[in-house]
């Protein structure tokens, strides 16, 4: 009997972005690109901070790698077409109550518009390849560049909450948006 893989994880392609899955082959970049406050600041309190050594290939192990086995996560490393040799970033999706979809990108790569490319393509394979019927995004209020992606791609804050943060404990907001308006607007 053949087993099907409903939630296999495809390479996506944007206009300037090539986003592979995540391989533990991925763990020596993201250990060198992640540990950067003005990337962890605004990141869950359960990632550890200071980042120790072999955190990275111990996160994709441990927690990638059996999501994506499971088909309840589903984590891609971001690539820019011109230099698909090393990631610049990782972007994912979950099926966390409140909290579909996480992303980080390096400083030098940031502000331009390569996170908003990214995020569309893997909400779109949410809604349009895995049939889910909301996207909910948790994150810090003072984190305006994560704000702006959301607001550009019509989602709207469901709820605000105090949550903890490696940057400490601030004022979050929950955003959504539902199939039918991402498919409306895009």
């Amino acid at each position: 009997m053949k087993t099907e893989k409903k939630h296999a994880i495809p390479v996506l392609k944007t206009h300037r972005l090539i986003l592979q899955p995540l391989e533990l082959s991925d763990s020596a970049d993201i250990q060198r690109l992640f540990p950067h406050w003005e990337i962890v600041k605004y990141i869950t309190h359960q990632v550890p901070w200071p980042y120790p050594e072999g955190a990275a290939r111990q996160f994709i192990q441990e927690v990638a790698l059996p999501n994506m086995a499971k088909g309840s996560g589903w984590y891609w490393s971001i690539r820019l077409k011109a230099d698909a040799r090393h990631l610049i970033g990782v972007i994912n999706l979950c099926d966390t109550p409140n909290a579909n979809r996480g992303f980080w990108l390096t400083p030098e790569w940031q502000h331009h518009g390569l996170m908003s490319e990214a995020s569309a393509a893997v909400t779109d394979f949410w809604f349009n390849q895995l049939g889910k019927p909301v996207l909910r995004v948790p994150k810090a209020k003072g984190n305006l560049a994560s704000r702006r992606i959301s607001e550009r791609s019509g989602m709207r804050v469901i709820a605000t909450q105090w949550a903890d943060f490696v940057g400490g404990r601030m004022e979050s907001e929950i955003w959504e948006i539902t199939k039918d308006e991402w498919n409306r607007n895009k």
